[in-house]
């Protein structure tokens, strides 16, 4: 038998449906971390079905960071003004703002990257490679592998969640669209940092 506490509390950790943790639960024998996985199994899965639909309605916020030191513009969508008004996607947004000004991405996804960025890339990161005397016909794989970190560094949805390391920006949004039940979408931002660009 699942208590209702073992209910309060997964909904509480997760913020999934009452009868979506009562089933979790009942899948994972009482045991909540296992219910929180299968949760986030299946929210994952939401998510993706959700993908494809049009977000045209959400936030524009702005953050301001350090006594004017950083500033951050976003504009985050969403299905419906219902969405777009609750708290729970405010604070989305928020953090996405935060996000932004701690990590400074230059792009939202890996496909956002231009090709010509993505070229000079690979052209340094090869050069580095053979200056470091690797050989050959593991050149492609070592420029691969750093390619990888340069997409994590860079593109706000590769990059590690501030609040929680274990976590991607994208972890961050699916989990956020399948508690939500709609699709949302990062879709522009601008960083401003104080004195950025002038010559000194």
């Amino acid at each position: 038998m699942i208590s209702a506490q073992a209910v309060k509390e997964l909904r509480e950790r997760t913020g999934a449906g009452m009868m979506d943790c009562k089933n979790a639960l009942i899948e994972a024998n009482g045991d909540i971390e296992k219910a929180i996985d299968i949760l986030r199994e299946k929210g994952l899965a939401a998510a993706a079905k959700k993908a494809g639909r049009t977000a045209n309605e959400g936030l524009v916020e702005a953050y301001i960071h350090g006594g004017g030191r950083i500033g951050v513009l976003v504009e985050v969508n969403c299905e419906t003004d219902f969405v777009a008004n609750t708290e729970e996607f405010r604070n989305f947004v928020k953090e996405i703002c935060m996000q932004i000004a701690a990590a400074n991405p230059k792009y939202i996804s890996k496909e956002d990257v231009p090709q010509e960025v993505l070229e000079k890339e690979k052209e340094i990161l090869r050069a580095q490679a053979l200056n470091e005397g690797k050989p050959a016909n593991v050149i492609d794989r070592i420029v691969e592998g750093r390619l990888e970190k340069f997409y994590k560094e860079n593109c706000l949805l590769e990059q590690e969640y501030i609040r929680d390391p274990e976590k991607t920006v994208k972890d961050l949004l699916n989990e956020m669209i399948a508690k939500l039940g709609e699709n949302i979408v990062i879709r522009r931002f601008a960083r401003f940092e104080r004195g950025e660009g002038i010559e000194k």
